[in-house]
């Protein structure tokens, strides 16, 4: 049974991501309007009536802003630990009890024959988690908001087929940017999130012979630039020797686009 997988929206105006099988589909996040992200599920041609859940990575507004209304739209189950429960709850408006399930950090869960293991991130939030998505010997993993890049975070995605990772600044834009000092402090924090380089750097050490796919996620549209972002970590990543572009291939999001379907097989 194929694994598939799409970026539906990453940025810092919005958050979606789905993968699924023919048995279980996931969305992750929810941080556009339904009418998006109707229309991004729309793109790559699943039917929102379709989906099994939704997980939840924490409660900042670009990852949750359509959760609560996608949810009751079609009836989906919300999966969260219980301090982001905590933190956005009353974010989204009314839910029944059996739309509510606890996903606690450091966790794995079967879903129809996918096990979805969550790990937990530096970042400013209640309990900030991502998650790395198993099925039959295919892998896939998702991190963004992270302030740094721990060896614990670096173990638990290492050896993915596809990775989505953060690439969120460049560090020069950020530091002559618009911003006041307190956020471009934030921004450079350990509870932050990472540069190009610093993406580059933790890539080194998570890419194996299985990796094929990366995706820059969680771009600024203030600090940072895809064509940045790309040429920053393949410059890095071919300086070490890594075969970019044969055989591992580095892709960009976007906030309102949806990356192609790609099916693991």
């Amino acid at each position: 049974m194929t694994l598939s997988y799409s970026v539906l929206a990453s940025g810092s105006t919005g958050n979606a991501f789905y993968i699924g099988t023919e048995k279980e589909k996931i969305l992750v996040d929810a941080g556009l309007s339904g009418k998006q992200l109707e229309r991004l599920l729309g793109e790559i041609n699943v039917n929102p009536s379709e989906l099994s859940r939704i997980l939840v990575t924490h409660e900042h507004s670009d990852h949750i802003k359509g959760l609560g209304i996608f949810a009751r739209r079609y009836n989906l189950p919300i999966y969260a630990n219980a301090k982001t429960w905590q933190a956005m709850d009353d974010k989204l408006g009314k839910l029944t009890l059996d739309q509510k399930f606890t996903f606690n950090m450091e966790d794995v869960q079967s879903f129809n024959g996918m096990d979805v293991e969550s790990f937990g991130v530096s970042h400013d939030a209640a309990e900030p988690m991502f998650y790395t998505f198993h099925h039959e010997g295919k892998k896939v993993s998702l991190v963004t908001d992270l302030g740094y890049v721990s060896d614990r975070i670096k173990k638990t995605v290492e050896d993915s087929d596809a990775l989505v990772f953060e690439a969120n600044h460049d560090v020069s834009m950020l530091q002559m940017g618009r911003y006041p000092w307190s956020v471009k402090r934030r921004i450079l924090g350990d509870s932050g999130h990472v540069s190009n380089e610093d993406c580059a750097i933790a890539l080194e050490d998570i890419i194996t012979d299985k990796t094929k796919r990366i995706y820059l996620a969680h771009l600024s549209k203030d600090n940072n630039m895809k064509d940045l972002a790309r040429m920053a970590v393949e410059q890095h990543l071919l300086e070490k020797d890594f075969p970019i572009n044969h055989g591992l291939t580095i892709h960009d999001t976007d906030p309102s686009v949806a990356t192609t379907l790609h099916h693991l097989k």
